[in-house]
């Protein structure tokens, strides 16, 4: 504690005002003076706290409407004291400057403030720490004299030791350690601030902080420990913000398989849509203009209800009784949609493992579009702008000399939505806004087509008047030499082959539409 038969000396200056009153309260018990500034100082005078403002102990009056208060040698002279150090000691008295033992500090929310609120960087940097961070800095670096507190869920840790006598050396390095990572974040969240005005750009450094939401049951595996992390300054438009209402609690493959389902359905905004996902494909989705949410789920079941089983189902519209009744039928992991219908709920909860999502960033009217995705592998992170590229029928190209319907153009730009959520190779086969068979994930595209076609014709499906989907372009013409030897009528594509008039050729030996996209949705 303070040299000098000094009483220690707390300085207290926090945005965040949670617990600060009985901390301060228990500091003064303990016999600490304390130093306050602004609203801090209010609000512990306010409690009967005794408060010292820090205009008065340093005999500085804050300037710069309020930019500079605690800049000063009696203050940073204080908490950066290495009271070890004799030329230090003899410094300190002087200059008259009395040890600091304790900062608490938090710091302006640029975050919920600034970014939030979008502010102009103009109007954002009046909600840029300059104060804190730099008391916080030097307390941290000056450890072993003078204590960081940085965040109020450590104000129990530090008075219950600082009530069995001084702090333990290990207790001061957590604490510097976490004012340091967390001053860095903050500073890096600024830095992203004055990035160029573009959300196309990588910068050449990039932080993510990151915060736990919450412990899964397990991993991809049970021997697999996992947690989920939300990336502190996105928007909580994801299944950060998802209210689990029933079931047991999730684990890593379901958040993964619910990520999958939740993008998929989010790109159909126009109309009803339903998705059942297993190990991150579809076996199918539909959509309706006038739907039910009963209806479309019926019509994505049918295209393969045999690997439906315990998958995920995610809509864009309340779930209502009829569909509850419908979805209960069957084994499901879970089930997310925009909200549910207290029918629902009571339908659903005879089925206690089932694990119901009320995801409101799926509703129809407001689902966002991310700017970036990540990906670890060994070393490091992949980032990339996420594929948010919309299929719109208007920019189709028609290479072939039938043209395709009115009907088959809905239907093409329904599937190449689709293959867009499949693992390439990706085919996707699809009549009347629904998909009839998806082939996923093959190291060759005629293997995509063929085998998920053989599955189709197990089933007693037909692709008579189906349309085809290819997330790549044709190497080759023998795809849709076989897309006609069953029946298929229209084919999209993003073309770019050496080999695309073969392709064109064929379609127009079969008498087959085919449309180019110009672009391409590797999913990887």
């Amino acid at each position: 504690m303070s040299t000098d038969n000094h009483s220690p000396v707390a300085i207290l200056s926090v945005t965040d005002k949670t617990g600060i009153v009985d901390f301060a309260s228990n500091l003064a018990s303990l016999g600490f003076k304390i130093l306050s500034t602004g609203g801090t100082a209010k609000a512990l005078k306010t409690a009967g706290i005794e408060v010292t403002d820090v205009a008065s102990f340093a005999n500085s009056p804050e300037i710069l409407d309020g930019r500079v208060k605690t800049l000063h040698p009696k203050i940073h002279g204080g908490i950066l004291l290495d009271r070890n150090n004799p030329n230090h000691l003899s410094q300190a008295k002087a200059h008259d400057i009395i040890p600091i033992d304790l900062v608490v500090v938090n710091l302006y929310q640029f975050e919920k403030n600034a970014m939030a609120g979008e502010l102009p960087l103009n109007k954002a940097i009046e909600f840029i720490d300059i104060g804190g961070p730099t008391m916080l800095r030097a307390a941290a670096k000056n450890y072993q004299h003078a204590m960081p507190v940085i965040d109020p869920e450590d104000y129990t840790t530090v008075i219950e030791e600082l009530q069995q006598g001084p702090l333990s050396n290990e207790t001061r390095r957590q604490l510097a350690g976490k004012t340091f990572q967390i001053i860095s974040q903050y500073d890096q969240m600024i830095a992203n601030a004055y990035a160029p005005e573009s959300s196309e750009d990588l910068h050449e450094f990039k932080t993510l902080k990151m915060k736990k939401v919450q412990d899964l049951r397990y991993g991809e595996n049970p021997h697999q420990k996992a947690s989920f992390y939300e990336i502190e300054g996105d928007q909580k438009t994801g299944l950060q913000a998802a209210k689990v209402i029933q079931g047991k609690p999730l684990s890593y493959n379901n958040l993964i398989d619910l990520d999958a389902a939740t993008s998929l359905v989010a790109d159909f905004s126009e109309a009803t849509a339903v998705a059942i996902i297993k190990h991150t494909n579809p076996c199918g989705i539909a959509m309706e203009y006038e739907g039910s949410v009963r209806n479309v789920f019926q019509k994505a079941l049918a295209c393969d209800p045999k690997s439906a089983f315990g998958g995920i189902i995610a809509t864009n519209e309340t779930i209502d009784a009829d569909a509850a009744e419908s979805m209960s039928s069957m084994f499901i992991e879970c089930i997310a949609a925009p909200s549910f219908s207290d029918e629902a709920l009571g339908i659903f909860s005879k089925k206690k493992n089932l694990r119901l999502l009320e995801t409101a960033f799926l509703d129809r009217n407001s689902l966002p579009n991310k700017s970036f995705s990540y990906r670890s592998i060994r070393g490091g992170i992949l980032a990339q702008q996420t594929d948010n590229l919309k299929t719109r029928p208007e920019l189709f190209e028609s290479k072939t000399k039938r043209q395709p319907s009115n009907r088959e153009l809905e239907d093409l730009a329904f599937a190449m939505t689709v293959c867009k959520h499949v693992k390439s190779n990706a085919i996707v086969y699809a009549k009347d806004l629904c998909t009839v068979a998806v082939g996923a994930g093959q190291m060759s595209r005629i293997d995509s087509a063929e085998f998920s076609a053989e599955k189709a014709k197990r089933d007693g499906k037909s692709l008579d008047g189906a349309v085809m989907a290819s997330d790549a372009f044709f190497p080759f013409r023998d795809t849709v030499d076989m897309a006609s030897n069953l029946g298929v009528k229209a084919i999209i594509q993003p073309g770019g082959s050496i080999r695309d008039e073969e392709s064109i050729q064929a379609c127009d030996d079969h008498g087959i539409a085919m449309v180019f996209t110009g672009y391409r949705h590797f999913k990887h």
